[in-house]
């Protein structure tokens, strides 16, 4: 499964934009997912993928989706990869990207907690899990675990 971030637009079949319906019926639609917490007017719906033991937590405001947020999958063997500019999020040592990124022309800002935004994209990206992803020789996380989608950051 391919879930191509489009930014400021879509994060795969999510659209920015998208109604609360509309997104619970594109959940349906996928089949891959199971909807694990929702509010009948949410803000948010949190949706699961178990054979990729990943999760998806899509965002509400004013009833239209304002952002999607993707949880990388906990398991490795997974066939899902998550793309950015033809970049694979969770697979791509988080430093390679990093650096890959900076090289097309985009703008990218880190802070002291983690997170690094690539603001004209309305992007976030972040590698502070708690659960036990892969690490380098330093034991630092080697991979980006978390993507945020959204209409601002």
């Amino acid at each position: 499964m391919d879930v191509e971030i489009r930014p400021r637009t879509s994060a795969g079949p999510f659209r920015l934009g998208m109604s609360v319906e509309g997104a619970r019926e594109t959940a349906h639609e996928l089949g891959a997912f199971r909807t694990a917490a929702s509010d009948a007017i949410p803000g948010q719906i949190v949706l699961t993928h178990d054979d990729a033991q990943m999760d998806v937590v899509l965002a509400f405001a004013k009833g239209a989706l304002s952002g999607v947020e993707l949880f990388r999958f906990r398991n490795e063997d997974a066939d899902v990869r998550v793309l950015l500019d033809g970049l694979d999020v969770f697979r791509t040592p988080s430093e390679d990207l990093f650096e890959q990124l900076a090289e097309r022309g985009h703008t990218i800002e880190e802070n002291d907690l983690g997170f690094d935004a690539l603001p004209e994209l309305k992007v976030i990206l972040a590698n502070q899990s708690s659960y036990e992803y892969p690490v380098d020789e330093e034991g630092d996380p080697l991979y980006y675990d978390y993507v945020l989608v959204a209409n601002r950051i």
